[in-house]
């Protein structure tokens, strides 16, 4: 199977052929033999083959892996090009698991309605920014986002990061097969269990991940539309019962504080994979348009989904019906704001529930890829196959821990977030402060040679000592940082700025002495 880089979208996919196996390879013959690295191929048997190509001959299966596109093979950007940003993000993240998360601030952080709302809406729309920000990068490069990252952290730590990307977007690919199952199991009157739903759900984002962008996009383009529509039903429905009043208790500042933290972690936690949508758009998209309408779509989606999971949550302290629902799970929560319409309501439900795989398919799609990222021999395997071991690997998760959601949602959410920033971090500091210097313009085509990148000895560095300011800064059920314990009268969780610290200090000195020692 060979991968030369030509892939149109949509169109015919040439590299739908059999053969041999690169593990690496060049970009295209149009480009430089300065940036080529000498590409290994490894031998396939003629049935493996023959089977191979089979499948990557199937109508609509894109079969790119991490190659880059080039400018040639770009689509024409059009308005339509533009609102289709904004409505991937909206889609994707117009879902269930963001209104489980939601629900932690007054369940679980103690937190008011207000106070909820606002730490909420603009934690997200903090972490929406950083998400934005990685997104300009995939028409600039026509690389993934994973390959970008070897521009600004080196060829070799970048596979460190990729690392922690497989593992978010498989633990995000848990909790949405977890809540999907959950509320599909309500909606039955647990007469079907959660393991049918978590099978629904990881067997339809299995299905578009397989096929790829072209796909993935036309589902996007629409999924939002019953979700918006059925979560308005909610808002309804529900809304009376919305417990407005009631004061924040316990450590006030640090709830709002670790409630904020959280809240970012969710809308951040895309930066590692925004780009990878966006590489099909041509090299003179306006990088303050993709910002914007990137943007707009995590903004809005995030900042409706929180007001509507804080609201259904404030309300369990003074609904039986919704506390007694609350302690089965938080899908069987998100289905007791239905209550009043019965057989219409449980409808809805189960729309709610497979709103779920919207979110699922992008996730899904860039934790594939990243496996490609990882080494020339992962590079080798196609991307479909990936696709097969990820959807494997969540779905026994889910099923493992199908009766822990809500001990997944506190600690492996903002655990996550923490390394997001400092990724996000280093690359403005990189991108702002040392890339001016070097020539301007980023050598794209050089993606796979590790001679004409970074070292990356300052960003592992930095990298690793913002971890270390994460440690003593965090706040979780199993570990309590010495600085975390400090805050407020209980503790609280400022492992994310803490982290972003210590690298942002950290990183210009040693990036200054990498310079003057490699040049690169």
């Amino acid at each position: 199977m060979n991968h030369p880089a030509t892939h149109q979208i949509p169109g015919h996919d040439l590299e739908k052929s059999a053969g041999t196996l690169d593990v690496a390879s060049k970009d295209s013959t149009e480009e430089s033999s300065q940036h080529f690295v000498p590409s290994a191929q490894l031998h396939v048997p003629p049935a493996l083959s023959k089977w191979n190509a089979r499948i990557e001959s199937l109508a609509g299966l894109e079969a790119r892996g991490i190659t880059r596109v080039l400018p040639h093979e770009r689509h024409a950007i059009s308005l339509l090009g533009y609102t289709q940003m904004a409505l991937l993000w909206f889609s994707a993240n117009l879902s269930a698991n963001n209104l489980g998360i939601a629900m932690l601030g007054p369940l679980y952080f103690q937190l008011s309605f207000l106070d909820s709302a606002m730490c909420g809406v603009f934690g997200a729309f903090v972490g929406a920014a950083a998400t934005s920000y990685m997104s300009i990068w995939g028409p600039r490069s026509g690389n993934r986002t994973m390959i970008v990252a070897r521009y600004f952290m080196g060829y070799w730590p970048a596979k460190l990061v990729c690392l922690l990307n497989i593992i978010l977007m498989v633990g995000y690919g848990v909790i949405d097969c977890i809540i999907g199952g959950q509320i599909l199991s309500a909606v039955s009157g647990g007469s079907m269990t959660i393991i049918v739903g978590i099978i629904i759900v990881a067997l339809v984002s299995w299905v578009v991940a397989v096929f790829g962008m072209a796909i993935f996009h036309v589902y996007e383009r629409w999924a939002w539309i019953p979700q918006l529509m059925v979560l308005f039903i909610l808002v309804g429905s529900a809304g009376p019962e919305f417990n407005t009043a009631t004061p924040s208790t316990g450590d006030v500042t640090a709830g709002r504080l670790s409630y904020f933290s959280l809240a970012l972690s969710v809308s951040v936690s895309w930066c590692a994979a925004a780009s990878d949508f966006y590489v099909y758009y041509p090299e003179k998209t306006k990088s303050w348009k993709v910002f914007l309408m990137t943007l707009t779509g995590l903004t809005l989606a995030f900042s409706f989904v929180n007001l509507l999971g804080i609201g259904l949550a404030s309300g369990v302290a003074t609904n039986p019906a919704w506390a007694d629902a609350n302690s089965v799970s938080s899908g069987a929560l998100i289905l007791a704001g239905y209550g009043g319409l019965r057989g219409f309501g449980k409808f809805c439900g189960v729309v709610v529930a497979l709103g779920v795989i919207a979110n699922n398919i992008p996730g899904t799609y860039a934790s594939a890829l990243g496996c490609q990222v990882l080494g020339r021999y992962g590079k080798a395997v196609p991307r479909y196959v990936w696709v097969c071991v990820i959807v494997t690997i969540y779905f026994v998760c889910a099923i493992a821990g199908r009766e822990h959601l809500f001990q997944i949602f506190e600690n492996f959410v903002a655990l996550m977030g923490y390394w997001c920033m400092i990724f996000v971090a280093l690359v403005l500091e990189e991108h702002l402060l040392f890339k001016p210097k070097l020539d301007g313009a980023l050598d794209w085509t050089a993606w796979e040679n590790s001679k004409r990148l970074p070292v990356g000895v300052a960003a592992l560095i930095a990298f690793l000592a913002g971890w270390a300011g994460a440690i003593i800064g965090m706040y979780q059920n199993w570990y309590v940082g010495p600085v975390a314990i400090k805050v407020g009268s209980g503790g609280a969780d400022i492992g994310v700025w803490l982290g972003c610290a210590f690298a942002m200090v950290l990183y210009p000195p040693l990036r200054m002495a990498e310079l003057k020692v490699f040049g690169r």
